[in-house]
């Protein structure tokens, strides 16, 4: 009994059957839980967005860029988008490489213009059309010179100039600085091919006419309108003459028969002063000392005035002229006949002279701050 009541002992698995027991019911500690499957879910989320941001920002910032297609190439450039860019212009592209055309500078992937070659070239071509037109000018002034020149002759020129000093180091650079200059004189300068088929150059007329001296231009400006100036002076010179003469005419009536006036007054004067002196006091005049007192120095020039004045005496017949003998010369002097005042400023004049002191020895005078004659010794001045 005892040997049967005993508990035996169990047996152990082999390793085939527990591996059989592990592929039809896999342990539970094999898979993740939920909130492991959570985490890892948010984690690759993450790295995602993280990875698509930089790719975008990679490709805004630093796109990628196709290589050059080759300047020689022959297949149409649209079939070739997605595998090569075109070539830009003023460039050259081998083997995906750019290089720009001399005169030109790489700029990103474009050939820009190189503005130090370009001011160069604008300078010298302002210097060719300052030496050409000036030439052609002369020229039309009536000087001696050419008027069409060989562009061959503009291009040995350019040599000799300053601004070529800078790029004489290199011989590409300074053929292309030449050939700019040249292109841009062909802008405003006229050409034509001669007989030997030599291209030639020359200034336009209305460029040269800008580079003419004023008084050339106002030479041919005059010959131009010479039909026109010609009548247009002959006409203001008449009309010049006409109002000088129109001027001198209404001058001298005023001023001769102001003269007039004068003599009459002075005539009158001395003959009422000589019936004051008891005749001591001549009542004539001579005219030439007359004339000499009452003109101006720049009056006694002009022969017509007093002429004028002489006329008026004479047809006057209040007055008297006759010749008398001084000192051995022949004159002719004025002598008042009538007695009385000529108006009230000669009577207010008579007045005045009647007031001098008349005394024996006493010559007349005229004074000329008052106007009037007065009594002085020594001689009659008339």
């Amino acid at each position: 009994m005892s040997s049967t009541s005993k508990k035996r002992p169990k047996p152990k698995p082999d390793s085939s059957s527990s591996s059989v027991s592990w592929v039809i019911e896999p342990p539970q500690s094999l898979f993740p839980s939920k909130r492991e499957l959570l985490n890892l879910v948010a984690v690759l989320a993450i790295a995602s967005s993280i990875a698509v941001t930089c790719n975008y920002f990679s490709n805004l910032f630093n796109p990628t860029q196709n290589p050059f297609c080759d300047s020689n190439i022959i297949d149409s450039p649209d079939s070739l988008t997605d595998v090569c860019e075109p070539c830009p212009s003023n460039g050259e592209c081998y083997q995906g490489k750019l290089e720009c055309l001399h005169g030109y500078r790489k700029h990103g992937r474009l050939c820009l213009e190189d503005g130090d070659i370009n001011e160069t070239a604008k300078q010298l071509a302002e210097w060719v059309e300052n030496v050409l037109c000036k030439a052609y000018a002369q020229l039309l002034c009536g000087g001696t010179g050419a008027i069409w020149v060989q562009e061959d002759d503009i291009w040995n020129d350019l040599d000799g100039h300053e601004l070529m000093e800078n790029f004489r180091s290199d011989n590409a650079t300074y053929l292309y600085t030449k050939k700019r200059t040249m292109e841009t004189v062909a802008r405003f300068l006229e050409s034509r091919m001669n007989s030997y088929g030599v291209k030639e150059v020359k200034c336009p007329d209305l460029l040269a006419d800008q580079y003419k001296p004023f008084s050339c231009r106002l030479h041919q400006w005059v010959f131009r309108h010479a039909l026109i100036i010609v009548p247009v002076c002959a006409l203001l010179v008449v009309c010049s003459l006409l109002l000088w003469k129109f001027h001198r005419r209404r001058y001298l009536l005023i001023r001769v028969e102001e003269l007039y006036h004068q003599v009459c007054e002075i005539l009158e004067e001395i003959a009422l002063m000589s019936r004051e002196v008891n005749g001591e006091c001549e009542p004539w005049v001579v005219a030439s000392r007359l004339r000499d007192h009452l003109l101006l120095p720049k009056e006694r020039k002009d022969p017509v005035l007093w002429k004028k004045v002489e006329e008026l005496i004479q047809e006057d017949s209040r007055v008297d002229q006759y010749p008398k003998l001084l000192k051995g010369e022949s004159k002719v002097v004025w002598e008042w006949q009538v007695e009385g005042s000529l108006s009230s400023s000669s009577m207010r004049k008579k007045e005045d002279s009647i007031k001098l002191k008349s005394t024996e020895g006493k010559d007349i005078k005229f004074d000329q701050q008052k106007r009037m004659w007065k009594a002085e010794p020594k001689a009659l001045v008339f």
